[in-house]
């Protein structure tokens, strides 16, 4: 290891380089561990410089979109890092998805090659073996399956700038059913790093619990990446559950968890059930993002912790975070806190655009350099998620308190958010309609606790006898857990306007168990 000194905060262009600062003062002090490997900041750094070599061997150029199916594990940073070493974009995909959707992300996105987790996940394994991957060893981190090598992609065209050159492509569903490919760049994933690390007073010593998926933005950005912004350490557990979570909290010396409502719900749950008070002796910050949180479940988690839970909100294209409570000021309320330094922040009458005053209901619109660079190969629909001055409409309603707090009200688009996890309704209707037996159907989110269900409403054939227990198998082929239904209902007819649209406001109220208005049969 040469003993120039690291760079400069602000010189630093790629977010590989977030790591010098650690690897020159606490080489041996812990980056990442999973259940198979721990790896000091030296050992990670030493890791994804051996993968980035085997990388390039593998026919991976600058420019070159490179894919991992996995769960969270340590391979998995050090791919993201290696990617970073070769001006190749990163991509990574839960293998819990579909093979559908994984085909779909293999394809849009052009990779040039694929590496598959299975020492972490036997839905890896499944998918590996699919596709024909081959089993190789890597440096400091194990076997890793790799994918055949697509001959024919082209890499993209590389950029000295950080906000110019993409680190990573993160796959969200689109609206439209068909899937967003979010471009983010270093500077974008270093400005969260940052963020998260001067937001939450991360530094050397601090251990994070990593169980957010690294598939996901947050499980990228702010919790691997911010980690390595700090200095601290941080355990990747590939699947969340309750007792893993309790676990580490009293025994592992974890001082700092950000995790999705339902993961905190399960967890007093847990507690409740198995009647062991949860401890916490490390814990110093908590925090929940991803879904609303209700002040039930603040004031439940803040009892069974004996500290404040945070909030945060943000999105994919976002890097994802937007606003957050700061530790210094604790909240009573849910708010999600105010605007990181640097985000600009509108709440805009969606008609008119205008900007409304402190208390009123609002289209949320955010600029700064936290925004995606775009959605890969569409242009049109960055165009309509970006103005020509650079605010991006997040599609969230929201309020702004007198001493500018940030309160998110609720969605103007259908999106549902189970566990965390985004499910577009259009993507279920269109894999429920494609059964021969369904005429048409129509997906709604309903409110349990903590969390939102997806619930499936669907008209058959004359005739057809098709019921709920022929529909799951067709489902779970097509569709990740998290998108199938908890409830499918079969209806005569679906409530439809004159013009025949679905309508979905008397549908959700009937998912929520009140009866549908008599007037809603139209047809």
């Amino acid at each position: 290891m040469t003993s120039t000194p690291a760079p400069a905060t602000s010189a630093i262009s790629r977010i590989h380089q977030l790591l010098d600062e650690w690897v020159s003062s606490q080489p041996q002090a812990l980056a990442v561990r999973d259940a198979h490997v721990t790896l000091g900041y030296a050992g990670l750094d030493a890791a994804a410089q051996a993968a980035a070599r085997q990388l390039a061997e593998l026919q991976v150029r600058p420019g070159d979109r490179v894919l991992v199916v996995g769960e969270n594990c340590a391979a998995i940073a050090a791919l993201v890092l290696a990617a970073s070493m070769l001006d190749a974009w990163s991509i990574v995909v839960n293998a819990r998805l579909s093979e559908r959707e994984i085909d779909t992300f293999i394809a849009h996105s052009g990779a040039r090659r694929v590496i598959y987790t299975c020492h972490v996940s036997s839905d890896a394994l499944r998918h590996a073996q699919r596709q024909g991957a081959e089993a190789m060893g890597w440096h400091g981190l194990g076997t890793l399956h790799v994918g055949p090598l697509a001959a024919d992609v082209q890499p993209e065209a590389c950029a000295e700038a950080a906000d110019e050159q993409v680190a990573a492509l993160i796959y969200t569903s689109g609206t439209s059913g068909a899937p967003k490919g979010v471009m983010l760049t270093h500077a974008n994933l270093m400005f969260a790093a940052r963020s998260a690390r001067e937001v939450r007073g991360l530094g050397p010593g601090d251990l994070i619990y990593g169980v957010l998926p690294m598939a996901h933005v947050v499980g990228l950005s702010t919790q691997f990446l911010g980690c390595m912004a700090s200095g601290a350490g941080l355990v990747l557990e590939s699947r969340y559950t309750p007792a893993g979570l309790a676990q580490a909290l009293s025994q592992e010396g974890v001082t700092a968890f950000t995790g999705v409502p339902a993961m905190f719900a399960k967890l007093l749950d847990w507690s409740r059930e198995n009647a062991l008070p949860l401890t916490a002796p490390a814990l110093r910050f908590a925090c929940v993002v991803g879904s609303p949180l209700t002040p039930g479940l603040k004031a439940g988690v803040e009892a069974a912790l004996g500290l404040p839970l945070h909030n945060g909100y943000g999105l994919t294209e976002t890097a994802p975070t937007i606003a957050q409570t700061r530790i210094e000021s604790p909240r009573d309320d849910c708010t999600v806190g105010f605007a990181l330094a640097g985000v600009q922040t509108r709440v805009v009458d969606a008609c008119t655009g205008l900007d409304l005053a402190a208390g009123e209901v609002g289209e949320l619109r955010v600029r700064g350099p936290n925004l995606m660079k775009g959605y890969y190969r569409n242009e049109a629909l960055t165009r309509e998620a970006i103005d020509a001055d650079g605010w991006f409409n997040t599609g969230d309603m929201a309020r702004r308190d007198a001493d500018g707090a940030l309160h998110i009200v609720g969605r103007s688009k259908e999106l549902i958010i189970r566990s965390g996890f985004n499910v577009y309704p259009v993507e279920v209707e269109q894999v429920l309609n494609s059964h021969p037996e369904v005429v048409q159907s129509a997906v709604v989110g309903r409110t349990v606790g903590h969390n939102e269900e997806v619930v499936a409403f669907v008209e058959r054939v004359a005739g057809s006898q098709l019921d709920d227990e022929a529909m799951r198998p067709f489902l779970r082929e097509r569709l990740s857990p998290y998108k199938v239904p908890s409830e499918i209902r079969f209806l005569a007819q679906l409530p439809s306007a004159p013009t025949g649209k679905i309508l979905k406001n008397v549908l959700k109220t009937l998912a929520q168990g009140e009866e549908m208005p008599a007037h809603a049969h139209h047809g």
